[in-house]
C-alpha cells in the first residue's frame, strides 16, 4: 500500500476529527497551510494532521490561537512536529499555564468566601473590602490580578 503524501480537506476532517470549516478557520489564522492544485483544490502536507493534533491539545488546555500560531512560527515549515518539538512548546507554555492556574484558584476561593456569605454587594463588604479600599488601587478585579 502506498502512502498518500497529500491529503484533501475532508481527509484531513476526517482523520483529525476537525471539521473543514475549522481547518479553513486555522489555515486563514496561519496554523495550518495548504497549497491549491491546478483545478484549485485545498492538498495538505501530512505534517498538518500532527499540528491540528497540537492545536486541539493546546486549546483544551487554554491556550490561545495566537499563542499556537506564535508558537509554530518556531516550527520549520512542512515537517511533522516531533516529539522533541512537543516538548520545547510545552515547556514555553508551562510558565503561562502555571500563571492561569493561580489565578483560578484565587478567583475559586474568592468566590467561595464571597457567595459563602450570602452577601452580593463586594464593594461594600466590611470582611472583604471595608470602605471600599480596593477601589483607590483601579479599576477591575483588584483580589485577582495581585500576585
Amino acid at each position: 500500500m502506498v502512502a498518500v503524501k497529500e491529503l484533501t480537506v475532508g481527509q484531513v476532517a476526517m482523520r483529525s476529527g476537525v471539521a473543514v470549516s475549522a481547518l479553513h478557520f486555522y489555515e486563514a489564522r496561519g496554523l495550518i497551510r495548504s497549497h491549491r492544485t491546478a483545478s484549485n483544490q485545498r492538498r495538505y502536507g501530512r505534517d498538518v494532521l500532527r499540528r491540528v493534533a497540537i492545536i486541539r491539545v493546546a486549546q483544551q488546555v487554554g491556550i490561545s490561537l495566537a499563542e499556537i500560531a506564535a508558537a509554530f512560527h518556531s516550527l520549520p515549515e512542512g515537517r511533522t512536529p516531533t516529539r522533541e518539538d512537543w516538548n520545547l512548546l510545552s515547556t514555553a507554555w508551562r510558565d503561562g499555564l502555571d500563571h492561569k492556574i493561580s489565578q483560578l484558584k484565587k478567583l475559586r476561593d474568592g468566590l467561595t468566601d464571597c457567595i459563602g456569605c450570602g452577601c452580593m454587594s463586594i464593594d461594600k463588604c466590611p470582611l472583604r473590602n471595608k470602605d471600599d479600599r480596593l477601589a483607590r488601587e483601579g479599576t477591575g478585579a483588584r483580589r485577582l490580578l495581585a500576585p
